[in-house]
């Protein structure tokens, strides 16, 4: 059964002053309870990110949320008619005596926002937004503290309304590469990095049934993973880096999210492959829609192709396709590794809110505020960064 609490903003109307649209909150305790309304909201008229996809946040919660003990709080605020407003994806868990609400997904999501109603979004003021963290405040289990990370500060050409509130940069950067319609290839990837990626792919296209391929039916989505789960753990060994794809519900997430279909050609994860006759050669996984596309996650081959950069290959041919669909961004994650900044010139403005509900959550707010602040010094620092790196693969041998 669906919890829903209703809370009625009696003073909401239209807008006169600075007074909220806000007629309603509802927030519901689980997932399926606001699925409907949720799917009605993936469409144009809404603002949000592939991470907030249904299809992704239920494999996610269903199979990696439960095992941290996460629980689902989905906001949905409405107008005066009943129309939603703004869905806020959000989980609460207890995090060192504090009630700690983040936005679902975790650390597979590199982005994170609401799906907003985009005329309520290029419009909505600090009296909308006050409205909706006090029901998610009066919500009977006592939450102290949002603490909203990876927050984009634009997303589809208007402003994220969260980032009126006041909020820091994030930890981490995001590389991001623009792309404008029409573009010549090489205004995508230089002339120069083009031709080195080429001169990699003849050694591979010698290769028996070699082929680029998007992968779209079940039965491939399947083959696939069974070789990045075979193969990642592998890769990341010879790296000194423990095996996050191990932990509980991941797998299981993964290979939920890649089958689950959006749309006629899409998957809530879609894949991306390099193979021959021989083996799958490389892959790569992210999410897109129709404008924006974000890699998660890749592997390529144990074997002697490995010397020819299937991975840099594959990524090559990945954003050529985009680029011929349209595409106007693309990045490879969270973080700054060097074949990230081969690609992705600019960065995507990220960043956190630590917003709090209690007295309690006042003081984690302070902490989780100065922490942040901490490591991202550290992640500006190449001499910090490279100490961190030498002490994770010390831990991990």
């Amino acid at each position: 059964m669906a919890t829903v609490a209703r809370y009625e903003n009696r003073s909401a109307h239209a807008r006169i002053g600075a007074a909220s649209v806000v007629a309603s909150v509802a927030i519901y305790g689980n997932l399926a309870g606001a699925e409907t309304i949720w799917r009605g909201m993936e469409t144009p008229d809404y603002l949000h990110t592939s991470f907030q996809r249904f299809d992704f946040l239920n494999a996610w919660q269903t199979h990696a949320g439960e095992h941290p003990n996460i629980k689902p709080l989905i906001a949905i605020a409405s107008d005066r008619e009943g129309r939603p407003l703004v869905l806020l994806p959000l989980g609460l868990a207890r995090e060192n005596g504090v009630r700690v609400g983040r936005f679902l997904g975790g650390k597979h999501s590199t982005f994170n926002m609401g799906l907003w109603r985009r005329d309520f979004a290029a419009s909505a003021g600090k009296a909308d937004i006050d409205t909706i963290f006090a029901a998610i405040a009066a919500h009977r289990d006592g939450i102290d503290l949002l603490a909203l990370a990876q927050q984009p500060e634009r997303w589809d050409g208007v402003v994220n309304p969260l980032a009126h509130l006041p909020h820091q940069p994030s930890a981490n950067a995001c590389p991001l590469l623009r792309m404008q319609p029409d573009a010549a290839p090489e205004d995508t990837i230089s002339s120069g990095f083009r031709r080195r990626i080429r001169a990699k792919e003849k050694k591979l296209k010698a290769l028996p049934g070699y082929r680029f391929f998007p992968v779209s039916t079940d039965a491939d989505i399947t083959r696939i993973l069974d070789t990045f789960f075979a193969v990642k753990p592998l890769r990341m060994a010879v790296q000194n880096l423990p095996n996050v794809f191990a932990d509980a519900g991941i797998e299981a997430f993964i290979r939920t999210a890649c089958l689950s279909r959006i749309s006629e050609d899409g998957r809530a994860i879609d894949i991306h492959a390099l193979e021959c006759d021989d083996e799958i050669i490389a892959m790569f996984a992210g999410v897109a829609d129709g404008k924006s596309a974000s890699m998660m996650f890749n592997t390529y081959t144990m074997s002697e192709n490995a010397k020819y950069s299937p991975g840099v290959v594959l990524l090559c041919n990945i954003i050529d396709r985009y680029a011929g669909l349209g595409y106007r961004t693309f990045d490879l994650g969270i973080g700054s590794d060097e074949y990230k900044l081969q690609f992705c010139k600019d960065d995507e403005p990220i960043f956190d809110s630590f917003i709090p509900l209690s007295a309690y959550g006042r003081l984690a707010a302070l902490g989780m505020s100065s922490l942040n602040h901490a490591k991202r010094m550290v992640k500006q620092n190449p001499t910090l960064v490279a100490m961190a790196h030498r002490l994770r693969a010390a831990l991990y041998r």
